[in-house]
């Protein structure tokens, strides 16, 4: 048998031209890591490993028009992969071919390993690697747009460390302690007594943003008697200029304990 080599790098060429023209989205990435992530979730340039700066995990949406491709997807692994095979057959049938030409028996040649053949990318797969790019592009810019405009938080327990802190937060105890026992709630007088933990963020201007309750007493008319005295003590002091600086919002988490005599103390 004769095989017409022409026709054989035609045929190779328009698989490998077919599976180019599959596209693939892939992200660019500005780190890495040594290690491989072990459930890998998209195809980037290198190694990264439990990165972002974002609360949940995802990405950036791109503010660029979406271009859906003509078919459907394929991994460019997968791609490569089989215009390598393509390329390795050509030549198994060409060594074959120049055999029986000739009258001598030879044995098939082992084909080169797929690895050491330098995957050679059309010129459709570049435009579609800069599309991705330029999305990338786009995602990042809008991303640290976003990441900029977020308040500016700051967590604080009860061992506060900087005294500009610690401060704030002891004028924000003392307050919440002083109306709590003054406002005790009247059911629970004499009979009920609980602890909670409880979170309290504050704008600079000293208004409460929001009040969450972190683990409950077990008893809802303590629970709804915490809520109530943060009301009642707000708002609290504006943030002096030392926290202002680089502070929108003030994020305190404490225990409340109501307990014998009436009293509220939080730690």
């Amino acid at each position: 048998m004769v095989v017409d080599p022409g026709r054989q790098r035609s045929g190779a060429r328009h698989g490998a031209r077919h599976l180019a023209d599959q596209r693939l989205e892939v992200v660019l990435v500005n780190a890495k890591s040594h290690e491989r992530p072990a459930r890998a979730e998209v195809l980037a340039q290198a190694n990264l490993d439990r990165g972002g700066t974002v609360d949940e995990e995802r990405r950036a949406r791109s503010p660029l028009p979406v271009t859906n491709p003509p078919q459907p997807g394929r991994d460019l692994a997968a791609t490569e992969r089989r215009v390598r095979e393509l390329e390795a057959r050509q030549q198994e049938l060409l060594a074959l071919a120049r055999a029986a030409e000739s009258g001598r028996a030879q044995p098939r040649p082992h084909a080169a390993p797929a690895e050491d053949i330098a995957p050679q990318p059309s010129g459709r797969d570049l435009a579609d690697l800069a599309l991705a790019a330029m999305r990338l592009q786009a995602q990042i810019d809008r991303q640290i747009d976003d990441y900029q405009k977020r308040p500016r938080k700051k967590f604080i327990g009860a061992n506060a460390a900087e005294y500009r802190f610690a401060q704030y937060e002891e004028d924000w105890r003392a307050k919440v302690e002083r109306i709590g026992t003054l406002n005790y709630p009247a059911e629970a007088r004499g009979k009920l007594y609980g602890t909670l933990r409880l979170t309290v963020t504050i704008r600079a201007d000293g208004s409460v943003d929001s009040v969450e309750l972190d683990r409950s007493s077990g008893l809802k008319v303590l629970d709804a008697a915490a809520f109530k005295i943060v009301r009642m003590a707000g708002p609290f002091a504006v943030f002096p200029p030392a926290i202002r600086r680089d502070t929108d919002l003030l994020v305190i988490t404490r225990t409340w304990f109501f307990g014998q005599g009436d009293k509220l103390w939080t730690e």
